[in-house]
């Protein structure tokens, strides 16, 4: 079983390093074919890395049951980049896999599916608005397996416009849903524009509160550091009857300049000239694929 309850600098120099690493995966899986998202995967890179490889009590191996440790469901399923890079350099898969990107007859497609059978993917996540659901079954099922681990869900922001989540949302406080840890990547930016302009949300933090939900509010969701104390703070508020939403605010497009601060990068590749600057800017810590 991996566990890390406590961190070090040097933890976080080390994490910060995958995240690099990471980073370079995304943008050269999205620039071979010319066609992915990389906008909100650059974003989430930190806290996925941070996921796998320190919150997550897990097993070795992949069990798509997961009997006896914490489980993830990616419910943002176009930030399939950040995703695969995680597994892979998280020991899932051999990391040399990510050159297959979006091809024909791959096991990594644009949007993760369980039928390809790619170790560590546990739903089909193309569809957003489902995977908090999905997440709600796992809890409910630990729960008559009398299995103490957690369950931990990612969405996207502009995801909660989609009307399943809510009623997903009214069930798990309802109840008492209390082993499952759910985190809003909130980049403000969807598709089209900002979810301001698109559908504002208006305060995120007090729907999910009036829903029932405790939650933590992670406001530098770019910060290994921020991101470990704030999934600490998770942790300690589970098997309390009631269930926990992370508020990750982050930066679409995190760690590529040009990339940041606007919706332009929601489901674009790079060309030959920005992906150069973007590498530039993330030198290889862990080994290129």
């Amino acid at each position: 079983m991996s566990q890390k309850p406590k961190y070090t600098m040097a933890d976080i120099t080390q994490l910060e390093a995958f995240v690099t690493q990471v980073r370079r995966d995304i943008v050269r899986q999205v620039h071979k074919v010319n066609s992915g998202h990389p906008g909100g995967s650059l974003g989430c890179a930190e806290f996925l890395v941070a996921l796998y490889q320190h919150v997550l009590q897990r097993k070795e191996g992949f069990n798509m049951d997961g009997n006896q440790e914490d489980i993830f469901f990616l419910s943002n399923g176009h930030i399939s980049p950040v995703f695969y890079s995680v597994l892979a350099r998280s020991g899932y898969f051999p990391v040399e896999e990510l050159n297959t990107f979006r091809l024909l007859n791959s096991r990594l497609q644009g949007h993760p599916t369980t039928h390809e059978g790619l170790p560590g993917i546990r739903i089909a996540s193309g569809s957003l608005g489902q995977g908090i659901s999905v997440a709600i079954g796992a809890a409910a099922a630990k729960k008559l397996n009398n299995d103490n681990h957690i369950v931990y869900a990612l969405c996207g922001d502009g995801e909660l416009q989609e009307g399943q989540n809510w009623e997903a949302i009214m069930y798990a406080s309802g109840n008492k849903v209390d082993n499952l840890i759910v985190a809003v990547d909130l980049n403000g930016q969807q598709i089209d524009g900002s979810t301001d302009t698109v559908l504002p949300l208006g305060n995120v933090k007090g729907k999910f509160e009036a829903f029932g939900w405790d939650v933590v509010a992670i406001e530098q969701g770019n910060d290994i550091q921020a991101i470990l104390e704030g999934m600490e703070s998770a942790k300690a508020k589970t098997g309390q009857g009631k269930p926990i939403c992370v508020l990750l605010q982050t930066v679409m497009g995190n760690g590529v300049d040009f990339m940041m601060h606007t919706h332009a990068w929601h489901g674009k590749a790079p060309n030959d000239e920005q992906l150069a600057s973007a590498l530039a800017q993330n030198p290889e810590t862990l080994g290129d694929y």
